[in-house]
């Protein structure tokens, strides 16, 4: 075992996801949350074996590139993720795949205006609407419409199939965080624990988190005044 994890922190390191150097000043965690950065994190990932999800997405991992781009950069890591055809990519052709600055299209734009997700980012339904513009199934689901052992079940679910993903869109604060609502890919979950990771995109911010199953839900299931009043949620995507 220590073998294993020893191996998975240096892969883990290389991946940008290991152990935070020196000069990082990403904020510090509230004691509900462990960091994957830290050494119970990454038991936690060696106990939850995960593979389909985490594997996948962490060789995606993508900073958002400003504050306004969190499901943006969600999208990519998830596009690139499910191997989707993508567009050219100025700088590296012949080469193709998802950026932060070609993932926005004339389709996408019709779901939610470039001069709007700048001023305000994006809702549960618009992320859900964004993604399906490239023809993936993307199902969004309302906290206020599920329950924690639903999300838990489904989560779970979508983590052990191929080329499945789920996404979060909660408020920060419900979780000890800084501050308003973010968006977010799942990627394991540990029984143990009951805790999922969450690849936060924001990695200038916080390091990816283990929360547990009803912080996070709770987190889920607050009302985002952007979306009509509607709850936050998930989205289960393949």
């Amino acid at each position: 075992m220590n073998r294993l994890r020893h191996g998975l922190l240096a892969l883990l390191t290389a991946l940008g996801l290991g152990a935070a150097p020196a000069w990082a000043q990403t904020l510090p965690l509230p004691a509900n949350l462990i960091g994957l950065d830290s050494e119970a994190g990454e038991q936690l990932l060696v106990d939850s074996g995960a593979r389909q999800a985490f594997w996948p997405l962490s060789m995606q991992f993508v900073t958002q590139k400003n504050q306004a781009f969190c499901g943006v950069a969600t999208m990519v890591m998830v596009l690139n993720a499910m191997a989707v055809p993508a567009p050219a990519t100025p700088g590296i052709e012949p080469f193709n795949v998802f950026t932060q600055d070609n993932v926005l299209n004339d389709k996408t734009e019709g779901v939610l205006p470039l001069e709007l997700l700048l001023k305000q980012g994006m809702t549960l339904d618009q992320f859900g609407g964004l993604l399906q513009a490239y023809r993936v199934n993307a199902k969004v689901q309302h906290a206020a419409d599920s329950s924690v052992d639903e999300f838990r079940n489904a989560a779970i679910k979508s983590l052990r199939a191929p080329r499945h993903h789920v996404v979060v869109n909660y408020l920060r604060r419900v979780l000890g965080q800084e501050r308003g609502g973010h968006i977010s890919p799942l990627a394991a979950y540990d029984a143990q624990a009951d805790r999922f990771l969450i690849l936060d995109v924001s990695r200038y911010k916080y390091p990816p988190v283990w929360v547990k199953t009803e912080e996070l839900f709770a987190a889920m299931n607050t009302v985002d005044s952007d979306n009509e009043g509607r709850t936050r949620g998930y989205v289960l995507i393949d």
